[in-house]
């Protein structure tokens, strides 16, 4: 595969900072909606049988403390939706997408940003990460008929330390660079 069959997607432009650059970079937007359409929207402009490989770089909150450094998501669950719900109502929701080549890890997605430990614990019960974007990314990306893959970066607990979120960026940001630059 070479680097032009690869759209790098990114929330925003820090953590882009040091994306090798031979990718094509996308910037979405924080949060789930910003991130389907914007990758909804740049798909659409391919060929149905020419699809770039996804790949989603960001930070990501831990779940559990001993989580650092890099991960690449096996699944990603959408955090803040009512899946069992509104089956229970009889309808169909999909809340949770496996990815191939991933690190067996779990990434949570959801718009609420998790600063708050109690938050963190309850959602650690489900996953091993958090973020903003990733489900939606892989969701678009997955009905587009594009292969996704999510990396992530370890920026915080999902604590009162996201709050530092801003100061921690760049160092995320280095390391999902030095992981591009080796695919």
């Amino acid at each position: 595969m070479s680097r032009s069959d690869v759209l790098v997607v990114s929330a925003t432009k820090a953590e882009a900072v040091h994306v090798p650059s031979e990718f094509e970079v996308l910037i979405t937007g924080i949060g789930k909606v910003s991130a389907a359409v914007a990758v909804a929207s740049a798909l659409a402009d391919y060929p149905r049988t020419g699809k770039p490989l996804v790949v989603n770089i960001g930070t990501a909150g831990a779940l559990h403390e001993h989580h650092s450094g890099l991960f690449t998501p096996s699944t990603v669950l959408n955090h803040d939706i009512s899946g069992d719900a509104i089956r229970a109502l009889g309808h169909d929701v999909g809340d949770l997408l496996a990815l191939p080549d991933g690190d067996g890890s779990v990434l949570a997605t959801g718009d609420l940003f998790v600063s708050d430990a109690g938050v963190r614990d309850e959602l650690a019960r489900r996953a091993d990460l958090v973020d903003m974007e990733g489900f939606a990314v892989a969701y678009a990306s997955a009905r587009a008929g594009a292969r996704c893959r999510l990396v992530k970066h370890v920026s915080d607990t999902a604590d009162d330390s996201a709050l530092d979120w801003p100061a921690r960026i760049d160092a995320s940001a280095r390391e999902l660079g030095r992981w591009l630059t080796a695919l």
